[in-house]
C-alpha cells in the first residue's frame, strides 16, 4: 500500500510539474504576440511607459485606420494570397516528388544526389548570380521570380525522404509492383494517399515562408502593384518614418508623427500575422505527426 500511495504521489508530482511547465512555455511564447496585439490598440506614449504590460491602455484604432487606409494594402493582400497559394503548391509538388525519388534505393546515384542537395543548403552562387539568372530568363517583375528561384527547400527534401523510407512499408511498394503498377501509379495510388502529415508539415513549413517573404520580392518586383503584402507595410512604415524626421523641426510635430509612425509599426506586425494563424489551426492535427515521423532518422 506504501508503494502504491508513493507511486501514486510521485505521479501526481510528475504532472504538477509538467502542468506547470507547459503553462510558463505557453506564456513566454503567447505573451509577445498579446502584447504586440494591446500595444497596437494603446497610445504609444501608455506603452513606453509601461502601463500596457497586461491591459491596453488608452485605447485607439489609428494605427489600423493608417494601414487600412491604403490602397496598397488590399492590393498586397490579394498578391500575397496569390503567391502564397501558387508557390506553396509548386514548391510542395517539387518537395514530395523529390523525397520520394530519393527515398528509393533502387535510385542510381541516389547518394551523390542528396550529397549534391546537402551541399546546396551551405554554398550557393550568391544574391547578384541569382539575380542575373533570374534576369536572364525573362522572370523578373513575375511571380515566378518569387517561386522558381528557392522552390525546392532541401531541408523540406529531407525531412519528406525520411518519411517515406520510415513511415511507409516497403511491402506496399512489392505488393503495387507485383500487381503491374507503374512507377507514378504506386506514388499516385499509395504514396500520396498515405503522406497526408507529411504533406501538412510541408505546407506549414512552405505557406509561412511565402507569406513573410518580402525581401526577394523587393529584389526581383519594380512595380509597386505586384508588390506582396509584407513589402507593402514595409513601405508604409518607411513613409511614416521620413514623414515623422520632416516634421521634427516643427514643435511637437516629431512626437506626433512618431506616434503614428509607432501605431502603423505594431499594427502591421498583426495584420501580416493574422493570415497565418487563421490557417495554422486547419492542418494542426497532422503538423506534429508529420513532422515526428520525418524526423525519425537522418
Amino acid at each position: 500500500m506504501k508503494r502504491k500511495k508513493m507511486a501514486l504521489s510521485s505521479d501526481k508530482i510528475f504532472d504538477i510539474f509538467n502542468y506547470t511547465f507547459l503553462i510558463l512555455l505557453i506564456v513566454i511564447v503567447a505573451y509577445p504576440l498579446y502584447y504586440v496585439l494591446i500595444a497596437s490598440i494603446s497610445d504609444p506614449y501608455e506603452v513606453y511607459a509601461g502601463k500596457t504590460f497586461l491591459l491596453p491602455s488608452k485605447l485607439t484604432l489609428e494605427g489600423y485606420v493608417r494601414v487600412f487606409k491604403e490602397q496598397s494594402i488590399a492590393t498586397g493582400y490579394l498578391n500575397s494570397i496569390y503567391y502564397t497559394i501558387l508557390g506553396t503548391a509548386v514548391s510542395v509538388a517539387l518537395i514530395i516528388v523529390t523525397g520520394y525519388c530519393v527515398s528509393k534505393k533502387t535510385l542510381p546515384f541516389r547518394r551523390t544526389i542528396m550529397l549534391f542537395y546537402v551541399f546546396t543548403m551551405y554554398f550557393n552562387g550568391g544574391l547578384i548570380p541569382t539575380y542575373l539568372v533570374v534576369s536572364k530568363l525573362g522572370m523578373l517583375n513575375s511571380v515566378w521570380a518569387l517561386i522558381l528561384p528557392g522552390g525546392v527547400a532541401v531541408f523540406n527534401v529531407i525531412v519528406a525522404r525520411t518519411f517515406f523510407e520510415s513511415s511507409i512499408p516497403e511491402e506496399l511498394y512489392e505488393a503495387a509492383s507485383i500487381d503491374g503498377s507503374s512507377n507514378i501509379g504506386t506514388f499516385v495510388k499509395i504514396a500520396l494517399p498515405l503522406s497526408k502529415p507529411i504533406l501538412a508539415v510541408m505546407v506549414i513549413f512552405t505557406m509561412v515562408a511565402y507569406w513573410n517573404d518580402w525581401f526577394t520580392a523587393l529584389i526581383y518586383m519594380s512595380e509597386k502593384s505586384r508588390y506582396p503584402l509584407q513589402l507593402a507595410l514595409r513601405q508604409i512604415l518607411i513613409q511614416s518614418q521620413a514623414m515623422a524626421s520632416m516634421m521634427g523641426n516643427m514643435d511637437g510635430g516629431y512626437a506626433e508623427a512618431n506616434k503614428v509612425t509607432e501605431l502603423i509599426k505594431f499594427a502591421s506586425i498583426v495584420v501580416g500575422s493574422v493570415p497565418m494563424l487563421i490557417a495554422y489551426p486547419f492542418v494542426q492535427k497532422y503538423f506534429e505527426k508529420g513532422f515526428m515521423a520525418g524526423a525519425v532518422k537522418g
